[in-house]
């Protein structure tokens, strides 16, 4: 069985939501946009996920074009994209979703075995002060590691 290979990471989900119950989709692509997230040409900054009429689309995720040559001529490299998920999973997410401050947003695309996944959450957005935790908590854990490994 061949493991996770993390083709692109958004980081910044992370920081701003606090995340709470994660999901694998499919994805549906083209072929030159395999090609290119493959080679690492894709951002996940500022993307999210909307759930329309029973069927789940990824929105404002950039995947530039493999070679921009001979990319299509009508190619949006920000088009919706539709997310692959069990009718239970869509159901939930729909519920979630509802809540006050929650949305769903995308943490990350990967391979597994060989076929390219999504990994999305439904998170709720942070305050400014739990960000500012966040951030003292990042720092003090690398100042810890830095002692540790001086020592």
């Amino acid at each position: 069985m061949k493991s996770k290979n993390i083709l692109v990471n958004n980081k910044k989900a992370f920081f701003n939501y606090e995340i709470q119950d994660s999901y694998e989709a499919g994805i549906e692509l083209i072929g030159n946009e395999v090609k290119s997230l493959r080679a690492g040409h894709a951002s996940l900054e500022g993307s999210y996920v909307l759930v329309k009429s029973g069927q789940v689309y990824l929105h404002n995720a950039r995947i530039s074009p493999f070679q921009g040559v001979n990319a299509p001529k009508d190619y949006d490299e920000n088009r919706e994209r539709k997310l692959l998920l069990h009718k239970k999973e869509i159901v939930e997410l729909t519920k979630n979703e509802t809540g006050k401050g929650h949305t769903i947003v995308p943490l990350s695309i990967y391979t597994n075995n060989g076929k390219i996944k999504v990994e999305i959450a439904t998170a709720r957005g942070k305050k400014v002060h739990d960000k500012r935790e966040t951030i003292k908590k990042r720092d003090t854990d690398r100042e810890i590691r830095r002692d540790f490994k001086s020592r």
